[in-house]
């Protein structure tokens, strides 16, 4: 077979992705495809060296499967939403502090501070993708910042919470990963934590290594943070939304980053 080469994918996805209201350019610098609106020039950009990987691991299925993902993000973008009526479908997502705070169109987004580690966005869920809410389609609606927030708070409070349990080295792990993009959202949901704390045998940590994965560790020896630390790094190194590699402690209904030094019990995040 061929080798598959940048030229040769551009090809292709411009080959899938015809439309006349398209502009599919490539990026030499970046080694990246641009397809955007020719109108207002909102768009998204495919990195080549990754669908080329992609390709070569499992073929035209990788092809397909990111041509299917720009039409339905560009359809979105191309269409007005609305915040009224669509209430069950708005979730709190957690980023990372270097996250951006406005989208490529200048649009600044809403958020809110949760920990040293992790701030709040809010998604208009859409199905096979979604919408950070922004400060211009909240003010459309005239709604607060504090209605969204109850809103969001509420819904992530009605989704499932069954972990997946196991057992490493006398400490038990919990595992929330059904990929429902709401994962890590989770961790906002103070009544399942207090639950967690008052069923664990010693100290309740927490992670939320990238945004479909929820890590809950009872710790009940030192070896148990050494275990804690690899398991979100490498969740965290395999993420495809990463937020952080560092776990957090949770008592008195506080989220405390914790710096684990191996071999040892994690000091605090004194801020």
């Amino acid at each position: 077979m061929a080798k598959m080469t940048s030229i040769k994918m551009k090809r292709l996805l411009e080959d899938e992705l015809k439309n006349p209201d398209y502009r599919v350019t490539y990026k030499r610098d970046d080694d990246a495809v641009r397809i955007e609106w020719k109108d207002t020039n909102e768009g998204m950009t495919v990195s080549l060296p990754n669908l080329i990987a992609k390709y070569n691991d499992r073929g035209r299925e990788a092809l397909d499967e990111i041509v299917e993902h720009v039409n339905e993000a560009l359809k979105i973008m191309n269409q007005t939403q609305h915040l009224k009526g669509m209430e069950k479908q708005i979730f709190p997502v957690l980023r990372s502090p270097s996250f951006p705070t406005e989208t490529k169109a200048k649009k600044k987004l809403i958020y809110k501070d949760h920990t040293a580690e992790t701030r709040v966005f809010y998604a208009l869920d859409l199905g096979k993708s979604y919408r950070l809410i922004d400060e211009e389609l909240l003010e459309e609606e005239g709604w607060s910042k504090e209605r969204l927030d109850e809103i969001a708070s509420f819904n992530i409070r009605s989704l499932s919470y069954q972990p997946k349990a196991d057992q490493v080295a006398g400490n038990d792990f919990y595992f929330l990963a059904t990929q429902d993009g709401y994962d890590a959202s989770r961790i906002l949901n103070e009544a399942f934590l207090e639950e967690m704390l008052a069923n664990a045998k010693g100290e309740l940590t927490v992670a939320v290594p990238h945004q479909d994965a929820l890590i809950l560790g009872d710790i009940q020896n030192k070896s148990g943070y050494d275990i804690l630390a690899q398991m979100t790094m490498k969740f965290f190194a395999d993420g495809r939304i990463p937020i952080t590699s560092l776990p957090f402690v949770y008592e008195n209904k506080k989220l405390e980053p914790v710096f684990i030094l191996a071999k040892n019990r994690p000091e605090k995040n004194e801020e």
